[in-house]
């Protein structure tokens, strides 16, 4: 297995240490080792079935490791207090990979959600926070459309209005590019680094468009379905530059063994 030397300089936002992953009796990931570091891109990559969908819903505590452990900041979730974890998930924003917005709620209204249940905000308060987060995605101006009355990649940009409604320290992505034509796709990854940059948040994304985690990401982890444990994580660039498992270097180059990093 190839894996990345810590860096130091750089301060853990999530540490996941010794996960296993199962259904019942059925294991999906074994022995997963890996630090997303605050300020990162963090890719999960892998190929189909290999459970990175999976390991989403045990970071954002919708399932429970069936061993080891996940740290926010020191803090291991699942041996926490319910408020403690309570606490963990108002500092996490999730784009789920349908969007996932309510069909009978305005704009205004799907952002408003997370705002209306963590906090005690007037409403006019959270209209105005709704508006500046939709204006931050480029939907200024469309809050009082309904999710049927716009285009699917509108759609994605207004979930991710919701996703950083309670300005979180992490956002979660799954498949963010789905449905998406390569320039709608092209414009999302560019919004996700400026959303990034302008909250200093951490951004965790499961994707397997090479465009995409060419060119945003700069730390993942890659899972095998095979052996069901994951073969790297690091930098996806370097690991195309330097690893020797020809499962990692097919999949970063799609079967043409080229180390190049494709021009996105």
């Amino acid at each position: 297995m190839t894996h990345a030397v810590e860096n130091k300089s750089k301060i853990p936002q999530i540490k996941v240490e010794g996960l296993t992953m199962a259904y019942g009796d059925k294991i999906i990931q074994r022995d997963l080792d890996f630090t997303i570091y605050k300020g990162d891109i963090f890719i999960i990559m892998g190929g189909s079935g290999c459970g990175k969908s999976t390991l989403l819903k045990h970071l954002i505590g919708l399932i429970s490791p069936s061993k080891g452990r996940i740290l926010f900041e020191d803090l291991d979730f699942w041996a926490a207090s319910e408020e403690e974890r309570r606490n963990i998930m108002k500092q996490c924003g999730v784009l789920y990979q349908s969007g996932a917005l309510w069909s009978s709620m305005t704009l205004v209204e799907n952002v408003g959600l997370p705002l209306k249940e963590f906090t005690n905000l007037p409403q006019e308060t959270i209209d105005a926070i709704c508006s500046l987060k939709l204006r931050l995605v480029g939907l200024g101006g469309f809050e009082n459309y309904y999710p049927s009355q716009i285009s699917g990649g509108m759609r994605k940009r207004a979930a991710l209005a919701r996703a950083m409604a309670l300005d979180p320290k992490v956002l979660f992505f799954d498949e963010p590019s789905a449905g998406l034509d390569p320039v709608s796709a092209k414009h999302l990854d560019d919004l996700i680094v400026e959303i990034r940059d302008s909250l200093g948040a951490t951004v965790v994304i499961v994707t397997h468009e090479l465009a995409s985690i060419f060119s945003i990401g700069n730390n993942c982890v890659f899972l095998d379905n095979e052996t069901k444990t994951m073969l790297a994580t690091g930098d996806p660039k370097e690991l195309l530059k330097n690893t020797n498992n020809p499962k990692i270097l097919e999949f970063l180059t799609r079967g043409t063994m080229k180390r190049e990093v494709p021009v996105v």
